[in-house]
């Protein structure tokens, strides 16, 4: 409750709910604000840039459906919109406490267990996703806390109600964000072997969570191979986002000027093949670059490596403010990973699950482009491990002197 107070203070402080009304308020969710005001219009799910442009499957569904739904009851793109929407995604960041501390908890103790949660309700950082940005970032980390307590606690547990919950949890987390189901096979690995190892069985649960993961996804998988002709998997920019990270030019960040929404011949050219076919072409290109220049590829992707665990550099930022920026951001990474390597050197319980989240979850983004937002959704584990080395450097044992 109190960190939900601190981010509805912010929100009204700061009145970060006071969007910029230029470009026709595209800085109010962006696509998602785009395809929410198209279904609040009656238009459907389509429209993810500026002007009709017909059905998309550009955003996963879960937020632009959110976000029409508030549009509905509080008007498009309106003042109260906006702060309902951030308030929203306010509770989703506070609600993150619980699971950070149960994890945390389970993992390293009540002291870490504290620490950690109340470092994520005032932390600068955190606060600003979830009162700045109306986007899915918030939910997800969420989500991947929720799933991740819920993993480290399946050994313990019998019966059907643990497989339902991971299930049922992975099925919204792809509607979410399909890039959070990076983390699913390692999870889902994880808990099989834990079980195994005390000699409980879980192919039963494996196949009714499986069951219930696919009937989550599975009508919005029907719906875009309805409305495009072919399969579609839960979205599909995948080929644009990797061309806006690998091509003549690329340098490890970015490339926004290649989205159709800063480049009017990309939005024509979108708008004449299609989407499908758009993203295709796009796709083709980052991968014709990509074969022609597989030194320079490397090392963009190295760069890009380094970004996401550094911070990406921003040039509109004052000359003062981005090495703080970074700095921090980069600290906090470091933290994480010493801490990382202390608890698997201790032999801490659960700590390679700690690891495959961090190996496996940042991997799309070394190929596509990096972004300070998409460390967001692991940044429950990365807080808790960072307050876990914190707490180990206090409980050193001073040598006394002579």
């Amino acid at each position: 409750m109190i960190a939900f107070g601190v981010r509805v203070l912010t929100i009204l402080i700061l009145h970060t709910y006071k969007f910029r009304t230029s470009e026709s308020n595209f800085g109010f969710g962006w696509e998602m604000g785009r395809i929410a005001e198209s279904l609040a219009l009656g238009e459907g799910f389509s429209n993810p840039f500026h002007g009709t442009t017909g059905p998309t499957a550009w955003e996963p569904p879960l937020t632009p459906f959110l976000i029409a739904g508030v549009f509905k009851l509080f008007g498009i793109y309106s003042r109260l919109s906006a702060f309902v929407l951030l308030a929203i995604n306010s509770a989703w960041s506070s609600l993150t406490c619980i699971p950070i501390f149960l994890i945390a908890r389970r993992c390293f103790g009540e002291r870490v267990a504290v620490g950690s949660a109340w470092t994520w309700a005032f932390m600068p950082y955190v606060i600003y996703w979830c009162t700045k940005w109306v986007w899915e970032t918030s939910l997800s980390a969420l989500l991947i806390a929720t799933i991740f307590w819920l993993v480290i606690n399946m050994e313990e547990r019998d019966g059907w109600e643990p497989w339902i919950q991971f299930g049922l949890l992975w099925g919204i987390a792809a509607l979410n964000s399909p890039v959070l189901l990076s983390f699913l096979p390692a999870s889902g690995l994880y808990a099989w072997y834990r079980r195994w190892k005390l000699g409980k069985r879980s192919l039963g649960g494996v196949v009714v969570a499986s069951l219930l993961f696919f009937s989550c996804i599975t009508p919005w998988l029907v719906r875009n191979d309805r409305v495009f002709g072919r399969p579609v998997f839960l979205r599909s920019n995948f080929g644009a986002e990797l061309r806006m990270g690998n091509g003549p030019g690329a340098n490890g960040t970015w490339m926004f000027l290649l989205h159709p929404t800063q480049n009017k011949l990309q939005l024509e050219r979108y708008h004449a093949m299609g989407e499908l076919a758009y993203v295709e072409a796009r796709k083709q290109e980052a991968l014709a670059w990509i074969k022609s220049h597989p030194q320079e590829f490397l090392t963009v992707t190295l760069k890009k490596f380094v970004y996401y665990w550094y911070s990406v550099p921003k040039a509109y930022d004052k000359p003062w403010i981005a090495p703080l920026k970074e700095a921090l951001f980069f600290f906090t990474s470091v933290m994480a990973f010493w801490g990382l390597a202390r608890a698997l050197r201790k032999h801490k319980p659960y700590a390679w699950l700690f690891l495959w989240l961090i190996l496996f979850y940042p991997a799309v983004y070394y190929l596509v482009f990096p972004h300070a937002r998409y460390r967001h959704p692991i940044d429950p584990e990365i807080t808790i491990l960072a307050v876990f080395l914190i707490n180990e450097a206090e409980r050193r044992p001073r040598v006394p002197q002579s």
